[in-house]
């Protein structure tokens, strides 16, 4: 988790750092689309030679040629007769040796930059641990109420489901509670043939259209329902517990307490995942069998009996 922090960390410098850069028209080296990543190793681009940019993690970049954007996390840069444009350092050190020109500037987080008297910087070597500071302190907030924003849309979507779907939500809670192997089945099924059809779909012009709409419509609002379904049936179940002499014909109370209880425990591993297995699950089986009801009916009356003959 810790790695995985400084490497975001290094992306927002990038975005905060290089976008204004970019729109600011600096000269820099020209552009051949080369992006170099190395995860817990070396990296090296040789004098001659030339990048876009080079991401490095865990390792050493010797850097001998023109790099656009050098990134450097819990490592070592090593330069020597390069050309840079901006480089970003998040507990690194640095070395700017011989023969350096860095067109931008150094940004550091923790990190140590030395460099030889004949190394040109022609922007600025500063710390912007201060500056990150200061911007998480003003994301912090918008980030806060947009996750309180997508709670409490998520409740009333919840209570929405309980107020026009009552029946067909204790309908489902049913196959939780009876057959609740079948439905997992169901649940995990679920993800694979979507994405087989869907593969199948994009085969031709005419089924692609469909694809999609099934990829980005008609799927993720299933899960969503069976998500809801889920934290319905959890709240159910807390209440049942706790009174089950009161009989509630629409399970609004406990579409609260079960999304509540839910969203809590996203911090719990796997909890949510599971959850929203059975309740994807339940959806889908109970899907099927109203169809396979509603099917069967419609044979029925296609074809009435036949009446038995009057006695004469």
């Amino acid at each position: 988790m810790k790695r995985l922090y400084v490497i975001a960390l290094s992306v927002l410098l990038a975005l905060l750092w290089l976008t204004p850069a970019v729109l600011g028209a600096d000269p820099r080296p020209a552009t051949t689309g080369r992006v170099i990543i190395s995860t817990s190793g070396d990296v090296t681009v040789p004098a001659g030679d030339q990048a876009d940019v080079v991401i490095a993690t865990k390792g050493t970049a010797t850097i001998g040629g023109q790099v656009d954007t050098l990134v450097i996390v819990d490592g070592h840069a090593i330069l020597t007769g390069a050309q840079v444009h901006t480089i970003f350092a998040a507990r690194s050190s640095v070395d700017l040796g011989t023969g350096t020109v860095v067109t931008g500037d150094v940004l550091k987080v923790d990190s140590t930059v030395s460099q030889t008297a004949d190394v040109v910087v022609q922007g600025s070597v500063r710390d912007v641990a201060f500056d990150l500071a200061t911007i998480g302190l003003i994301l912090a907030p918008a980030i806060i109420l947009l996750v309180i924003g997508i709670a409490l849309a998520t409740i009333a979507a919840g209570l929405l489901l309980a107020a026009l779907g009552a029946r067909q939500v204790r309908a489902a809670e049913s196959l939780i509670s009876q057959t609740p192997g079948q439905v997992l089945v169901w649940g995990i099924g679920g993800i694979f043939v979507p994405l087989l059809i869907v593969i199948l779909l994009f085969v031709s012009v005419i089924g692609a259209p469909i694809g999609l709409a099934i990829l980005f419509g008609l799927w993720p609002v299933t899960a969503f329902v069976g998500y809801l379904v889920a934290a319905i049936w959890i709240g159910d179940w807390i209440l049942h517990r706790t009174s089950p002499e009161v009989v509630r014909e629409r399970p609004y109370l406990a579409s609260v307490i079960g999304l509540v209880l839910l969203q809590l425990l996203t911090i719990v591993p796997f909890v949510t995942t599971i959850a929203g297995l059975f309740g994807y699950g339940a959806v889908l089986l109970l899907a099927w069998r109203t169809f396979r009801q509603g099917r069967a009916q419609s044979t029925t009356v296609a074809h009435p009996a036949t009446p038995a003959p009057m006695a004469s």
